[in-house]
Order: C-alpha cells, then structure tokens, then sequence
C-alpha cells in the first residue's frame, strides 16, 4: 500500500545543512532521545530494541527520522550499513547534534540526512508529520498531521 503526500498547504520550512546528498519524503518519526546503533537496533527489520528507549519495538523502516543523534560506539556504521542491505532503513534524517558515529551511519546508509537547523526540527516535527527532505538545497518541508 502506497502512503500518498497530504495537500501542501501550511507547510513549515526548516533551513539546514547537508550531511549526505539527496531527497526524500515520508512519515516523521521522532524521539528525543538518542538511538545507540551497536545494541539499540535490529538492523534486520530496522525496529528499536534499546530497553527503556521511547521507540522500543518501534520500526524506523521508510520514515523520516528525526532525533538528538547517535550514542555508544562505532558499531553504528556497521549496524546502519546492515539496515542498508536489507532495506530496513529510514528514508533520510534529520538530526541536532553531529557526532563522527552518526556522519559515518548517514555516510554508509546512503540516505539524505540533515543537520544545524535553522529551528530545532524536535520542537517543529512530530510523529506523523509529513516531511520532505531537500538535502542538496539544505531544505525541509514540514506538513503538520490533520492540516489540509
């Protein structure tokens, strides 16, 4: 089943910089809290399995992800490259603090992925939003869930 883009009207736009190329668009997903890579997912179906993480049980799998960043060690360019292969990994993210964990595992994942906004996307972006990430142009577009 295909999720289709909602009516663009009342679109908010967050101005950033690029990490890894490209465009994309889908369903937000967003947490607060960091995601740890080595230990903190299964790269296999793209679910959180960090215990006590607000998204355990959670599949990132074709959505925006929208979190703080990476924590633990550098097992997540390993974990994130998994979810590549067996395309279980998020459409592009947006994220607020840069760490080398989390530059390799866009770098690995070969999706769009975003930093150093303009507005905090956690205080702009909520689960179910429709996002459209423009990395080469630095852009995203918001669409609020149940506006249109």
């Amino acid at each position: 089943m295909s999720v289709e883009a909602p009516p663009r009207n009342d679109v908010i736009v967050l101005h950033g910089r690029k990490v890894t190329p490209g465009v994309a668009e889908g369903e937000a997903l967003v947490t607060h809290q960091t995601i740890s890579g080595w230990g903190g997912i299964n790269s296999m179906t793209g679910t959180v399995i960090e215990t006590r993480h607000e998204l355990k049980g959670v599949s990132f799998k074709d959505k925006i992800l929208v979190f703080p960043g990476a924590k633990g060690s550098s097992g997540w360019s390993g974990a994130f490259h998994t979810t590549r292969l067996s395309k279980t990994a998020p459409k592009a993210m947006l994220f607020t603090v840069m760490t080398t964990k989390i530059a390799l595992g866009a770098v690995v994942m070969r999706i769009p992925t975003m930093t150093d906004f303009d507005r905090d996307p956690l205080a702009v972006i909520e689960t179910g939003d429709w996002v459209k990430v423009d990395a080469d142009r630095g852009i995203v577009e918001v669409t609020k869930k149940g506006r249109g």
